[in-house]
């Protein structure tokens, strides 16, 4: 991956940190607020699917896209928050499916 992506989460977790301080009720929100963004996730999906019948179709899969793009941007930088490196997990995360696979 691109350098400038876990210097964003970094930087992301820097911020949040001087604007909301890093106690445990700070990072249950970090934590919940990737809840959210899998919520406007799903909701997006359910615009591209038109599912809601007094909205109809409100999104496309390029905006279903960008919802699970914050929902991933968000995780990493909860996992920076909790003290972890945020490419290592995720490293050991793609190892652990590619190894089920073989």
């Amino acid at each position: 991956m691109d350098e400038s992506i876990w210097d964003a989460v970094r930087a992301a977790r820097g911020w949040l940190d001087a604007a909301n301080g890093a106690g445990d009720a700070e990072l249950t929100c970090r934590i919940l607020k990737l809840t959210e963004e899998a919520g406007e996730a799903a909701g997006a999906w359910i615009g591209v699917l038109g599912q809601n019948p007094r909205k109809g179709v409100t999104h496309t899969r390029d905006d279903v896209a960008a919802e699970l793009a914050d929902a991933a941007f968000t995780a990493l930088v909860a996992i920076e928050s909790l003290g972890g490196d945020a490419r290592a997990a995720l490293l050991a995360c793609a190892e652990k499916v590619r190894s089920r696979q073989r």
